[in-house]
């Protein structure tokens, strides 16, 4: 922490430079101490790179002392902004400075030169800091070039094949020799006197650790089943969650036993440098194991419960077989890796050893692939299908054929690196894609529980996203599996976080969270508002709902728009760096969005001049019914249908719309009736005015009216013509009245007549011989319906297409 700590102190006094001049800087002996540091390993690493003579480690290193520089740099570079802005702000007031040998008054020759003297002494630092950034930027990735091909050359690298028989007597006597340097080296040192005298000291400590071991080893998958009944009994029984818990326990006690054993045996000293190379692995070598077992019993349980594709449960035990000898595979194959590092054996005996362990684990992967081809064929077609990971874990399960194939190819064809490098990161990769499937089916049945949903919350939504951010951070990790450093995973993520430069403004994660952050609040602070306004004030106001809408509307549009303004200020975003951005959507809204826009613009009218407001009767292109919301891009319309008819909003700005109650809801009734030639009009008159009157929802100022239209084809035309206090119900006056007409009609015995209509034939007595001679010519044999055609439909059809009646 204190280096830590110096190391910023120092690097922030290499660029706090005071300028005396624009020329020349002052520094102080530690900073330019600290800057030469810099200076001689970047000359450094150009020069190992030009010589690429270096070691990985020795390359490693340097990149790691390059990447602690450009972490100072990148921290100064961005240092300052606000100030830089204010001087050049403050220069720019000034104005440009004469020219042409015209002078200026001597104080504002003053005050420009000292503000121009400030702002070097600010920038200066800045650029300093972007260049050593750049140059470290240019370092590191000449660096991982360097390391990337090496690893390449190394993996392409052909060695001597396996095959070769002569390699095999050398390759057992290599392996003799490395057990037996390992027994002798533990039998000498076990009889040491340091080790008995460090087995006495320690002996209360290792009888300990080997009981507790072996007790862990021998009762914990019965402590585990004593744990599953009491966590059962809290609740969530059959949900699997209490099992998936219990499981954990299952290998997380026996590890824990591991664990006990081997501080046992290093407590007691007796292994040599070899066997103290070997024992520090154990912990891993049996955490590997126990987790591939954890997966295969995972599995197991999956198809018990029907959710793991259609695996049935002789398949799932021979797969837990392979998967407990997958596992036995990686560890022999770290086993050999750490051989050939102690033992510095030769090539052809580093093939020849894991020559039979590739062929073995290639040929798990084909029996995996071949149990799941089997699966497939023997699978009815309605089986139930996986979820979630399904697509993902059945492609990569394709590859695993030519796995088992070409693996084994390449190594005995003597390319070792490449064999291993495809088949154990295959391996590694399956688990990882189980684990993932397994680790998803739990959450999602952990969410049914809580959530109450019980099974039907693993095909839940949540269970979806849960998979994608499973899958997501995978990622990186299959990365480190396939081959990937952990420098370059750190390196792209560095890059991420820099962000990406779009028209001049950066776009980061943390700029992007920030802006979402900022967005997100002000939306809810808009909402809040939004809602005390419709439900608290406005109500209590004399505004019509139409108005209150309009309100409630223009407050929200304004608030997402402050809120987005203050976002993107909020993430540092530069506005006025997004002027060639906006030239072009601009341009792209000229072409492509005018509807949208024109039907925008129109919303925001509708909202301001409110020609019509919500709850409006509106009559537009043949639609008619209530204004039920007025939205940015159109406006809903519910029919007396119930039907909702979604309207452009410039429609209703550019065309004809017919608005019943804009303003007031009054209204004109005209109920139209006829009466029989030689009824007195008069009396007519009289009923119908008085009916008219009478009527509740008819306002008496204006009084209704009664006018006789005219003298119709078959009827005497009379019209009732009233106002009424509500034109909503229109609909229910008129029928009012025509059940009042009809009732005082039928009392004073008034007509109300139909259509009729004569008759004339001009020549009757040229019809009568021929329908004579039709009846005499007639046969005496029963006659049979005429058979109606599909002609005779659409005849029929098209001469009734006009009226609803014959």
């Amino acid at each position: 922490m204190v280096g830590l700590c110096r190391i910023l102190w120092a690097a922030c006094a290499v660029f706090m430079l005071a300028f005396a001049s624009t020329a020349q800087a002052q520094l102080s002996d530690e900073s330019r101490d600290y800057y030469r540091g810099w200076i001689e390993t970047a000359e450094r690493a150009e020069e190992a790179v030009d010589a690429n003579k270096a070691s990985n480690a020795a390359f490693e290193q340097l990149r790691s002392d390059i990447n602690n520089y450009r972490d100072i740099f990148d921290r100064v570079r961005n240092q300052n902004s606000e100030r830089i802005r204010t001087l050049e702000g403050q220069i720019s007031a000034l104005g440009p400075a004469p020219a042409d040998g015209k002078t200026e008054p001597p104080d504002l020759a003053q005050l420009r030169k000292h503000l121009e003297d400030q702002l070097n002494a600010v920038q200066v630092p800045r650029i300093i800091a972007q260049e050593a950034f750049s140059r470290s930027n240019g370092l590191i990735d000449e660096i991982d070039r360097v390391i990337r091909a090496r690893k390449t050359k190394t993996l392409l690298e052909r060695g001597p094949t396996p095959l070769n028989p002569i390699y095999w007597t050398p390759a057992w006597h290599d392996v003799q020799e490395s057990a037996s340097a390992l027994v002798n080296e533990t039998i000498v040192n076990i009889r040491t006197d340091t080790v008995r005298e460090q087995v006495q000291n320690n002996a209360p400590a290792i009888v300990v650790l080997f009981a507790i071991g072996a007790v862990l080893l021998w009762r914990g998958k019965a402590w585990s089943q004593v744990a599953g009944d009491y966590l059962r009994s809290l609740g969530g029984r059959g949900t699997g969650v209490w099992t998936f818990v219990i499981s954990l326990f299952r290998i997380l006690l026996p590890w824990l036993g591991v664990m006990c054993l081997w501080s046992a045996v290093y407590l007691t000293g007796a292994l040599g440098i070899r066997g103290l190379l070997l024992w520090e692995h154990v912990p891993g070598w049996a955490a590997a194991i126990l987790y591939f077992n954890w997966i295969g019993r995972q599995l197991f349980l999956l198809g018990e419960r029907e959710s793991f594709n259609i695996l049935t449960a002789p398949q799932i035990a021979v797969l837990r077989v392979y998967i407990d000898l997958l596992a036995v595979m990686l560890v022999l194959h770290d086993l050999v890796l750490l051989q050939e590092q102690i033992e510095n054996i030769s090539d052809a005996s580093r093939a020849v050893i894991s020559f039979p362990v590739i062929l073995v684990t290639a040929f798990l992967l084909f029996q995996l692939q071949r149990v799941r081809a089997q699966d497939r064929e023997e699978a009815p077609e309605d089986s139930p299908k996986g979820a979630g990971f399904g697509k993902l874990v059945n492609l990569f399960r394709r590859g695993l054929y030519l796995l088992g194939i070409f693996s084994p190819v390449l190594a005995a064809a003597g390319y070792i690196n490449a064999a291993e490098a495809i088949v154990f990161p295959a391996v590694k990769t399956i688990a990882l894609i189980a684990v993932l499937v397994i680790t998803q089916q739990f959450l999602g049945n952990l969410y049914g529980w809580l959530s109450g949903k019980g099974d039907a919350g693993r095909d839940s939504l949540f269970s979806v996203i849960v998979g994608f951010i499973l899958a997501i951070i995978a990622l990186p990790i299959i990365a480190l599996y396939w081959g990937a450093r952990e420098a370059d995973l750190t390196e792209q993520w560095a890059r991420l976080l820099q962000g990406i430069n779009i028209g001049g403004v950066t776009i980061s994660p943390t700029n992007f969270l920030t802006f979402a952050v900022i967005f997100a609040v002000g939306y809810g602070l808009t909402r809040l508002v939004q809602g005390g306004l419709r439900n608290s004030l406005l109500p209590k106001t004399n505004l019509d709902p139409g108005g209150q809408n309009a309100i409630v509307s223009g407050t929200g549009y304004i608030g997402i728009f402050l809120a987005a303004l203050v976002a993107i200020t909020g993430a540092g975003f530069d506005l006025s760096s997004l002027a060639i951005v906006a030239g072009a959507l601009s341009v792209g809204i000229g072409f492509g969005l005018q509807t949208i826009v024109s039907n925008f613009v129109s919303g925001i009218i509708l909202l301001v001049e409110r020609p019509i407001s919500k709850g409006d009767w509106i009559d537009v292109n043949g639609q008619m019914g209530y204004v039920r919301d007025i939205s940015v891009r159109s406006t809903r319309i519910e029919t007396f249908d119930r039907t909702d008819v979604i309207v452009p909003n410039s429609d209703l700005i550019s065309g004809s719309v017919t608005n019943y109650t804009r303003g007031n809801t009054v209204g004109r009734v005209i109920v139209p009736v006829g009466v029989a030639y030689g009824t007195d009009t008069r009396v007519i008159e009289d009923i119908l005015r008085e009916i008219a009157n009478s009527h509740p929802m008819v306002l008496a100022n204006p009084a209704p009216s009664v006018v006789f239209q005219g003298f119709g084809a078959d009827s005497l035309d009379f019209e009732i013509r009233a106002i009424l206090r509500d034109v909503n119900w229109v609909l229910s006056v008129k029928s009012d009245m025509n059940h009042e007409i009809a009732k005082r009609f039928a009392e004073e015995g008034i007509e109300i007549p139909f259509a009729q209509r004569d008759i004339w034939l001009r020549n009757p007595e040229a019809l009568r011989p021929q329908t004579a001679a039709n009846a005499s010519a007639a046969p005496s044999a029963p006659q049979t319906p005429a058979e109606m055609t599909e002609a005779d439909l659409d005849a029929d059809s098209d001469g009734d297409a006009d009226g609803d009646t014959h």
